[in-house]
């Protein structure tokens, strides 16, 4: 097997490997850096690197499966977490210029649980400033490109971990989601991610433990691969009030099932809430054919969304103002002007404004359920866009002519489809649904009703496994073999 062969594994086939010694862990970690020496300087998706550390954690990994040790479901994989996410002795910046050179003490608790099932850091991947936005650059690390096409956005704010694992720099990722950042970056990058149902997986440590609107998930090239990292990440923790008590055991196992009779709402954009390009709108109706083929019944529905708007951006902005108003503050110079307005939305928000918001909320809640009593999933699209230009901060999107569905011109209106669905509480599976026809990667969105998160990843690998889109390779990591062999030839 080759390096590159061995880097397009599944994570359950590479932890196989190292269990029964078929491949060492030094040998599995030391293909992936190899691969980040080829591919990463492309696409700039891992910005921080540790290899000496990854290095001496496998050579221990293998000494511990030599010496007959318990070993965990990830043990030797190698993982490089999202630069959001804490990480003991290993710089993690948050993509701000503020925290160019932090070094936190210790592991959040997302890390500290992959670290548990035995993984091995390798190192970070980029993300745009404090998450902010859905598109990955920063004033420290600079643009990640999407291997698809380098002159376009990667995604966000998980576009680091994405553009990583399409190009076998990683088989596993971690990240969290507020309005997309696990779902846009999968679908710009053919991969799958998944928002979980809040709780599902805690959050430790957190400004704001009883909020819901962002929750930490897993990203893999597969569904399969997806769901035993949903298994190792998820679970109570006593710090985390809204944290679920359910077993993570059940997340995981075989996903094949019967879907004959599985009731789908089909609304690609949500019941108008933003017009799609063309391209996102032609690969997603081919998309119908293909789960009625499964045995879906399929419906053109969509439930009543109203009010989702305004309860995101009010409890976004207020969940901004109390994280970085002091940052803000302290180095106004050093934020983003998007940021900062942001930030300055939330300090401009009355008492009633927020508990008008939590109010709505409730009532989009209770619609949700009452839509889901006719239904299994709701299918929409991740993204109203393919990827677009990677010089540009954010697409500006047209109001369809006659269809009615909103435009915008401003920093989260494209990526309403993905947060629409944050106010709701619903998990949210992005899976690969085709290419447009200059080759651009289009993702479609599976949505279920609160905790329904293993019911959502059945249906998103029978559908996976029936299309076949995620195992197409991004043309970056093709030319980069193909280099490597002629400089190997000569």
């Amino acid at each position: 097997m080759t390096a590159d062969e061995l880097c397009f594994l599944t994570a359950r086939e590479m932890a196989d490997l190292v269990r029964t010694g078929q491949v060492s862990a030094v040998e599995l970690v030391r293909a992936h850096l190899d691969r980040i020496d080829a591919v990463n300087p492309a696409v700039n998706a891992i910005v921080t690197l540790v290899p000496d550390q990854a290095l001496a954690d496998a050579a221990r990994a293998d000494e511990a499966r030599s010496a007959g040790r318990p070993l965990g479901p990830l043990h030797g994989i190698p993982v490089a977490h999202k630069d959001t996410h804490r990480t003991g002795g290993i710089r993690t910046t948050y993509g701000s210029r503020i925290f160019a050179d932090h070094v936190p003490d210790d592991d959040e608790l997302v890390v500290t649980r992959i670290r548990a099932a035995g993984a091995i850091t390798i190192g970070k991947t980029n993300v745009p400033e404090f998450a902010a936005g859905s598109h990955t650059y920063n004033e420290v690390f600079g643009l990640t490109r999407n291997p698809y096409a380098l002159d376009r956005s990667a995604g966000g704010s998980s576009g680091g971990a994405a553009a990583a694992l399409a190009c076998g720099m990683q088989p596993l990722a971690d990240g969290n989601d507020m309005g997309g950042s696990l779902r846009n970056p999968a679908s710009f990058c053919n991969v799958v991610g998944l928002r979980p149902t809040a709780g599902r997986v805690p959050q430790y440590p957190s400004v704001l433990p009883w909020s819901s609107l962002t929750v930490p998930g897993p990203m893999a090239r597969s569904v399969d691969d997806l769901a035993l990292l949903l298994s190792v990440i998820a679970g109570p923790d006593p710090r985390c009030p809204i944290s679920l008590a359910d077993d993570p055991r059940t997340l995981d196992g075989p996903l094949e099932v019967d879907l004959h009779g599985v009731r789908v709402a089909w609304a690609p954009d949500l019941g108008g809430a933003v017009a799609l390009d063309p391209a996102v709108a032609d690969v997603l109706a081919r998309q119908v054919g293909v789960l009625e083929g499964l045995g879906c019944v399929v419906v053109e529905d969509h439930p009543d969304l109203s009010g989702a708007d305004e309860v995101f951006r009010t409890l976004r902005a207020w969940q901004f103002q109390l994280a970085y108003g002091e940052l803000l503050d302290a180095h106004r110079d050093l934020v983003k002007p998007s940021l900062a307005a942001n930030i300055e939305a939330g300090r401009e928000l009355r008492a009633e404004d927020v508990a008008r918001a939590e109010g709505m909320r409730g009532e989009l809640w209770e619609r949700m359920h009452a839509f889901f009593a006719g239904y299994d999933v709701l299918v929409a699209a991740v993204s109203p866009v393919p990827p677009f230009d990677a010089r540009l901060e954010y697409p500006c999107l047209p109001a369809a002519g006659d269809g009615g569905a909103a435009g915008g011109a401003g920093y989260l209106d494209w990526m309403r489809l993905a947060y629409w669905i944050s106010a709701t509480g619903c998990p949210a599976l992005s899976v690969p649904a085709g290419f447009s026809g200059d080759g651009l990667p289009v993702g479609m969105q599976i949505v279920g009703p609160p905790g329904a998160d293993r019911r959502v990843l059945e249906i998103g690998h029978m559908f996976e496994t029936s299309t076949g889109h995620g195992r197409r390779r991004p043309p970056v990591v093709d030319a980069t073999a193909a280099a490597v062999a002629g400089g190997e030839s000569r």
